[in-house]
């Protein structure tokens, strides 16, 4: 059953990240293109200043200069191929790896969430993974375009953002499990709110005590910098949702459907 939930579950993940890339493709790429031509912009007012400074002194170093910053800006991979075929490649590479831990967690996860079936254990999962993997570190680390972030710098943030996506994820699980916990005793709607609330608490503490990155350079549109950030998103809401529908048809299928059959047969 696993190996045929876990071929379902990069399927679905497949279909997520397609139409996930039609929204990156349609809503993120006028963002990213706009934020290219910001830096280039700045690029070339800064090469300019430089190149006046430089002509002051020595005309010839003043063309080598020039010579060597144009070099070093040549595109090893052409933008039209960045915002098609490797948005495409990574988007759905994404989401088929995505759908195939998706499915493993609910092979964990089903049966154990009270009496869910199929799709609802799907859609339960779905909604729990958007909120601890890509809401609550968006909250903290939010992405940005093109001409955001110091290069020097990528490798903390990734870290420190990868960091925020495990804490919540781990808080999320011991959350759940402190829900089943309490049920017995306090009843599902109050273990609910008091497992909720420990998470929030947990997540707070980590968004306070996480250092804060802000290097959004002076004059960046914050319209530009909103639209982008809105579209990173709606492409998360969006292949979690998909991911969560999907999968729940395709394992609802498989798991559900056998013994409808043979109550019918009795």
């Amino acid at each position: 059953m696993i190996r045929s939930l876990l071929i379902r579950g990069m399927i679905a993940g497949l279909v997520a990240g397609l139409i996930g890339f039609g929204f990156a493709r349609t809503f993120g790429e006028p963002s990213v293109a706009r934020a290219i031509a910001f830096e280039e912009q700045h690029e070339h007012a800064a090469g300019a200043h430089e190149h006046a400074d430089a002509h002051a002194h020595a005309d010839a170093s003043a063309a080598t200069s020039h010579d060597a910053h144009d070099h070093g800006d040549e595109e090893l991979v052409s933008r039209d191929t960045q915002a098609g075929l490797g948005l495409l490649t990574g988007v759905a590479v994404f989401g088929t790896a995505l759908g195939g831990l998706f499915s493993l967690v609910f092979a964990f996860a089903y049966g154990r969430l009270g009496a869910l079936h199929a799709r609802g254990t799907s859609a339960l999962l779905a909604l729990f993974g958007f909120v601890s993997a890509a809401i609550v570190p968006f909250l903290k680390y939010p992405p940005n375009p093109p001409a955001v972030g110091n290069a020097e710098t990528i490798g903390p943030r990734t870290a420190l953002f990868f960091g925020m996506v495990a804490i919540s994820i781990v808080a999320a699980v011991l959350a759940v499990r402190l829900q089943r916990r309490l049920q017995a005793r306090h009843g599902n709607w109050n273990a609910t709110l008091i497992a909720g609330l420990a998470y929030v608490v947990v997540v707070a503490v980590a968004q306070v005590a996480l250092p804060r990155i802000d290097e959004v350079p002076d004059g960046f549109s914050a319209s530009l910098l909103w639209n982008f950030r809105l579209a990173a998103i709606g492409i998360q809401a969006l292949i979690w949702t998909t991911l969560g529908l999907v999968f729940g048809a395709l394992a609802a299928r498989e798991l559900e459907r056998p013994a409808v059959r043979r109550m019918a047969a009795a």
